[in-house]
Order: structure tokens, then C-alpha cells, then sequence
């Protein structure tokens, strides 16, 4: 794929989870972020499945050196799916994007036994404070659906592999959106 880009949806859109380059805001069309677990990892990601209603934010970056390989190690439970035609963005070229989305067979409802990581959420709330703001922030939790899934606080010891720490008013932020949403915070 000449000129080849990917969309990021969750923790890609952290700049300090990764080094792509050629990274931009963009919006994905007619998909939905979702919380889901796969047998091939032991807690629940962000997903995006299919909803023509739906448009969210993310951020699209340059294939290092065209080479998938290492993209599709990174998400390794997920497929990638051609993009280009329901990406917008502000590229003065047309390039070839793909996002990546956990096939429909191979994913569940989270559950305790495979929870979402609040240190994840921290991470890609994070990145969305920094790319798009509050209401961004606001935005990513309206289009993502599974927040009755169970979050195991693991801030004090991350589970999650591209953690980051989070200032005070940026973690404030995080709990008061699980708040208004209800969301379950379950401990070990």
C-alpha cells in the first residue's frame, strides 16, 4: 500500500504510547468504539464495530516504512479493514487508510474475569484531552458503547502495557465521566 496510513480510535491516539509520524486529527464514518475482550488477551480493548449512524475521532498516522508487519504485531487480536473512503481528514493527498476492529466471532462482553484496565481508559482519555479537549473527551464516551462493563482500578499497579501517569485534574477528569456514566469500578 503506497502512501499507507491507519486510524487510531483508543490508545493510538496517546502520542506517547507510539513514534508513527505523519500524525493528524481525523474522523472515522459509519463505525462505533465498543469495549470488548478476545480470547487473545485476558482483559477487554477498545473495538470498533460497524454503525453507519456513528462518527468518532481519532488520529491517522503515516505505516512506518510502508511495513504492516509491525502495526499488525502491535494489534495482534485485531483485523484491519480498508478505511480510505469513511476517514476524513485534512491530508492534501488521498492516501490509503485501514483501521483495525476485533473480528464479531472472536469478541465478548467484558467481564470481571476480563475487565477494561482504568489505566487503559487513563491512557486514551489522556490522548483525547490533548487532541480534541473536554468535549472531545465527552465525545469519545458518547460514541463508545460497554461501559457497563466492569473497570478493574489498576492505577496503583498498571496492568496495561503502555500506561501512563496521569496529573491530578486530568485522573479527576477520567473518574468524573465514569461517574456520570455510572460505571463500575471493581478492585483486587
Amino acid at each position: 500500500m503506497k502512501n499507507a496510513y491507519f486510524f487510531g480510535y483508543g490508545s493510538l491516539v496517546n502520542r506517547d504510547t507510539h513514534h508513527f509520524e505523519g500524525v493528524e486529527t481525523a474522523r472515522l464514518t459509519g463505525w462505533r468504539r465498543v469495549w470488548r475482550h478476545t480470547l487473545l488477551r485476558p482483559v477487554a480493548y477498545l473495538t470498533v464495530v460497524p454503525d453507519e449512524a456513528c462518527e468518532i475521532d481519532g488520529l491517522i498516522a503515516a505505516v512506518p516504512d510502508h511495513d504492516w508487519a509491525a502495526l499488525d504485531e502491535r494489534e495482534r487480536a485485531y483485523d484491519r479493514i480498508a478505511a480510505r473512503h469513511q476517514v476524513i481528514h485534512a491530508l492534501a493527498h488521498a492516501p490509503d487508510i485501514a483501521v483495525y476492529s476485533i473480528p464479531h466471532d472472536k469478541h465478548g462482553t467484558p467481564t470481571e474475569t476480563c475487565p477494561v484496565l482504568l489505566s487503559y481508559i487513563d491512557v486514551v482519555v489522556q490522548g483525547y484531552l490533548r487532541e480534541f479537549g473536554e468535549d472531545g473527551v465527552r465525545r469519545f464516551f458518547d460514541t463508545t458503547d460497554g461501559w457497563d462493563a466492569p473497570v478493574l482500578d489498576d492505577r496503583a499497579a498498571p496492568v496495561y502495557p503502555r500506561h501512563r501517569v496521569l496529573g491530578a485534574d486530568e485522573r479527576a477528569f477520567v473518574d468524573d465521566q465514569l461517574a456520570a456514566r455510572e460505571v463500575r469500578i471493581i478492585r483486587r
